[in-house]
């Protein structure tokens, strides 16, 4: 039985995007629009956590503006409604990338 977009684990997220994106998903730019939001969030997540634990922990700014743990809910609802308008399967996606993790550690290249 084919899975729908509700039954799948990311069905809710997909409910609410549905209801978010309705009046651009199908514009041809959307899908750069994402990929650019994407990376934005990326540097804003590595920012903070840099700012937080990492080189860069002077940068008062950065720590105020967000945290780490917020950007990386931004980045993966990024990565849902770019998957939602590519009809990108992201469970199947996940799954066939830690089969392939896994695969690596039994067989690590030489």
């Amino acid at each position: 039985m084919p899975r729908t977009k509700q039954s799948s684990p990311f069905g809710k997220y997909f409910i609410h995007l549905d209801k978010i994106d309705s009046s651009v998903k199908h514009s041809e730019e959307f899908g750069s629009i994402l990929i650019l939001s994407l990376v934005e969030e990326i540097g804003e997540m590595a920012r903070a956590y840099l700012a937080k634990h990492g080189r860069k922990p002077s940068n008062i700014s950065a720590q105020q503006d967000e945290t780490y743990r917020q950007e990386l809910g931004d980045i993966l609802v990024a990565i849902l409604r770019f998957a939602r308008i590519k009809n990108i399967n992201l469970d199947e996606r996940i799954m066939y990338t830690l089969r392939k993790i896994e695969r690596r550690k039994k067989q690590p290249k030489e």
